[in-house]
């Protein structure tokens, strides 16, 4: 079982973030992490979660680092039991409020893996894109993080905005680089309805040869690609259970869970959210529906396509890509040989 523990608060909004964060109801956070404590309670209780079923937690955002490490304790110290003994504990944070203190704190509670929100270490871009941190900053940030002991680092890298060149995303992938990293995410910049780029013009790139050439520098220069935007010399085991269909809790307003072949959702509204921690509205999901997912996420990653579960037309499909060289056959798998056109590959093969 994989826990996803969902913060929305943030100092700034980035122009192209349309997650659930919020900068305006920072008086909120404790009220807040009490509602989540409670939720969190009763979803262990509810989906018959025991000791030891809890094989890596995630603290995403938002932004993990405004919430000080106080606020945590009382969740660290309620989920210990459920832990598996070699967990995988990630938080997200931003380099201008992730403070050596934080980092201290939050490795003291347990985290072990950080993931910083560099997105470039190019100020004019970091501007454009309303980051609130400086280049000094970011390599500041994981430089306290490894000297602190913490031996796995990620940093988010964003590609495909305005005024994006190759010798800045190559300066980018050299600095990353030069840092105590074992994992990098690359996220080609999407414009989502109701933010700031949404209201602008040409703001992003759509180049395909850009993605390729970046894809191939990053691996070139830092770490192999296990998925679509990502690469490591460590494969997060949060991320990958994502793509190998796991069951997951989702924990704060807004976080979807998936157990047993439902999605759960509680209030994405925070206000809300915080009057009724405990309301989710389910779905449940055809057997369609989740082998769809499965062929849509296999096709994405590392993970594959287990043959078993496709129909005998969508294997003979399957064998189509393989002799046109876009998928490969081992050990019962289907494997898509270009992540760029996964999606391609996953509607051909189902048909």
């Amino acid at each position: 079982m994989l826990l996803y523990l969902h913060i929305p608060f943030c100092d700034s909004k980035c122009h192209y973030c349309s997650f659930n964060s919020y900068t305006t109801i920072n008086h909120l956070k404790s009220r807040y992490m009490d509602a989540l404590y409670n939720q969190l309670q009763e979803d262990i209780e509810k989906f018959g979660i025991t000791k030891g079923d809890i094989e890596t937690i995630f603290i995403g955002g938002g932004t993990p680092s405004t919430v000080s490490t106080k606020e945590y304790e009382k969740i660290f110290t309620f989920l210990k039991p459920y832990m598996r003994h070699e967990i995988e504990i990630t938080t997200e944070a931003n380099p201008n409020s992730a403070t050596k203190a934080w980092i201290e704190g939050m490795r003291e509670l347990g985290v072990n893996r950080f993931s910083f929100g560099v997105q470039s270490f190019n100020e004019e871009k970091l501007r454009l894109l309303n980051r609130s941190h400086s280049p000094n900053q970011a390599i500041k940030a994981v430089e306290n993080a490894y000297a602190l002991g913490i031996e796995n680092i990620s940093i988010d890298i964003i590609y495909g905005v305005a005024d994006d060149t190759k010798k800045l995303l190559k300066r980018d992938i050299e600095i990353a680089s030069s840092l105590p990293l074992n994992h990098i995410s690359c996220y080609s910049l999407t414009i989502e309805e109701n933010t700031f780029f949404s209201t602008k013009a040409n703001m992003s790139i759509d180049d395909e040869n850009l993605a390729r050439w970046l894809i191939e520098l990053v691996q070139e220069r830092l770490f192999p690609q296990y998925e679509i935007s990502n690469f490591g010399s460590y494969i997060s085991k949060h991320n990958l259970g994502y793509w190998q269909h796991k069951a997951y809790l989702g924990i704060g307003s807004g976080a979807v869970g998936f157990v047993d072949g439902s999605r759960y959702y509680p209030y994405r509204d925070v206000t809300l959210y915080i009057k009724e921690p405990l309301f989710k509205s389910k779905e449940r999901l055809s057997t369609k529906n989740i082998i769809d997912e499965k062929i849509f996420l296999g096709a994405r990653s590392i993970v594959g396509i287990d043959t078993k579960i496709l129909t005998e037309d969508q294997r003979k499909r399957a064998e189509i890509l393989v002799n046109e060289g876009k998928v490969t056959f081992r050990e019962g798998r289907f494997y898509s040989r270009d992540y760029l056109i996964a999606d391609e590959i996953a509607l051909y093969m189902m048909g």
